[in-house]
């Protein structure tokens, strides 16, 4: 609310500044037709009329992209319920974000933590309609999620291919950054970096870096290059005292496969592994303290899964996993991923400080 009331009273402040300024400029403009010494620019150098057109130095790649790809990025709204000091059920709003039409039959892409937890999922789109939408599935590890909304001959976004891309050339993000008031906003830069990895919330990502502005509300919306392209999914920004232009997007060829197994699926089905495990920071946000150098501590076994089969057990430190070093809950994940269902990996554990190696056939996640 804090942040709502500034922006009423700077938004006064602007419509008085405009007001102002339009009042100036009307005063100028009687001043000079007073001044007959003034001289007037002969009809034949004004600059020609725009009949629907620009030149060729304004049609700038973001023009282009915010004309092909800007009516197909949508803002989402995701409506909770809550509950009053009477225990009366009512619906807040728990925040906007952004999401991308891939699909002429209403399928939208966007991040699941845009839509996590929603108990309705309300899509605006880029002509002024707003419709309610459902939710297909959505994957937590690499936080893309599918929502459809009913019709058709929506505007859609071609993807590229992410592969593709180099470091340097121009990156442009659309969304809605602080809500639905700056919808489709435009903002350009550079492809930073690729591959990029980030451990957010456990998960351990590869990522592109823009500095093409990303705010909040942004998380959704597209990347796209200077050919119209989309060519990541906006997710994250690392928001620090000093620091600027430090944005990320899922890459969309990582987007595409999540996107594919969900409408196959419903959900992505990947390999596990059965274990619950804690690293130092992880074990510190719980209260303990972790003693170890290297790896990650198991507090639990699945006993019917597959490290219970392969005789892994509560105490043990793994410290690799099919060859990868596993020293966070991140990279434990990422080495088990990196592999398929029905795979055999050489899982390397210390257990009362002796080192040993156990073999684990990798089982797909249970659907709970």
């Amino acid at each position: 609310m804090f942040l709502m009331d500034i922006w009423k009273k700077y938004r006064k402040t602007v419509v008085a500044m405009s007001v102002a300024g339009a009042v100036l400029a009307a005063g100028c403009g009687g001043a000079l037709a007073d001044n007959t010494s003034q001289t007037v620019m002969p009809e034949t150098s004004r600059p020609a009329a725009s009949a629907g057109t620009i030149s060729d130095a304004r049609n700038t790649p973001a023009v282009r992209v915010a004309k092909s790809v800007g009516p197909a990025v949508v803002g989402i709204t995701n409506k909770a319920v809550a509950r009053d000091w009477f225990n009366h059920q009512f619906e807040i709003e728990q925040g906007v974000g952004s999401g991308v039409i891939f699909r002429e039959d209403g399928y939208i892409v966007t991040n699941n933590h845009v839509i996590a937890g929603a108990r309705e999922i309300l899509v605006s789109l880029s002509d002024g309609r707003s419709l309610k939408g459902k939710l297909v599935g959505a994957d937590e590890l690499t936080d893309i999620a599918v929502v459809k909304v009913d019709g058709g001959d929506f505007p859609t976004a071609v993807f590229g291919n992410s592969d593709d891309i180099v470091v340097g050339e121009p990156a442009i993000a659309i969304g809605n950054p602080m809500g639905l008031e700056f919808q489709g906003s435009v903002t350009v830069g550079v492809v930073s970096a690729l591959n990029r990895t980030l451990d957010i919330s456990e998960r351990h990502l590869k990522l592109i870096q823009t500095d093409a502005a990303i705010s909040p509300g942004n998380s959704g919306g597209a990347l796209a290059n200077a050919d119209a392209l989309v060519i990541g999914i906006n997710s994250a920004k690392i928001a620090a005292n000093g620091v600027e232009g430090m944005g990320f997007a899922i890459p969309i060829n990582t987007v595409r496969d999540i996107v594919e197994q969900i409408m196959d699926n419903g959900r992505v089905i990947r390999p596990y592994l059965g274990v619950g495990v804690y690293d130092k920071e992880t074990a510190a946000r719980a209260g303990y303290q972790l003693n170890v150098d290297r790896g990650v501590y198991v507090q639990n076994v699945t006993l019917d899964g597959p490290a219970g089969k392969a005789g892994i057990q509560r105490g043990d430190v793994i410290i690799s996993v099919g060859g990868e070093k596993t020293d966070t809950v991140g990279e434990l994940r990422a080495a088990i991923t990196g592999h398929q269902v029905g795979d055999t990996v050489e899982v390397v554990i210390v257990r009362n400080g002796d080192k040993m190696t156990l073999t684990a056939a990798l089982e797909a996640i249970p659907e709970n």
